[in-house]
């Protein structure tokens, strides 16, 4: 283990990492000094680096969702950019469904994946839907 902050990322993952060290016959060597997970104070031990563990991830996270919020107030909260604009992603499904091309030959074409052609004709096909259930009724 090349960190001792990965030995556990929870509870209950660092006493499952004390089960199987103790399952293995192992112990932990910390600074010249040994823990063995079958002694009190090395159960001890291995309770308090997961519970510091733990603690550390949920700060993380706290930080994270306050600077994506402030992010977000900011309007720099973007995400991930479409690899097509709606201009080519209504080409690309006339494409496939004119019959004339493959969806793997309109993926290659347009420099996309097929997962990429899939989600454009299904937002296409969900978008229809939409523009058909808010169309007035005579």
């Amino acid at each position: 283990m090349t960190k001792l902050d990965r030995l556990a990322r929870s509870l209950p993952d660092g006493r499952a990492t004390a089960d199987e060290l103790t399952t293995r016959q192992l112990s932990l060597s910390l600074g010249g000094s040994v823990y063995d997970p079958t002694d009190a104070v090395g159960r001890l031990l291995f309770n308090v680096l997961a519970m510091v563990a733990e603690f550390d991830s949920d700060l993380i996270r706290l930080r994270t969702r306050a600077g994506m919020k402030v992010a977000k107030a900011k309007g720099r909260l973007r995400g991930k950019q479409p690899k097509l604009n709606r201009r080519q992603e209504a080409h690309l499904v006339s494409l496939v469904h004119s019959g004339e091309y493959s969806t793997a030959e309109v993926a290659e074409l347009f420099g996309v994946g097929r997962s990429t052609v899939y989600r454009a004709i299904e937002r296409q096909r969900v978008e229809a839907r939409a523009g058909l259930a808010e169309a007035p009724s005579r």
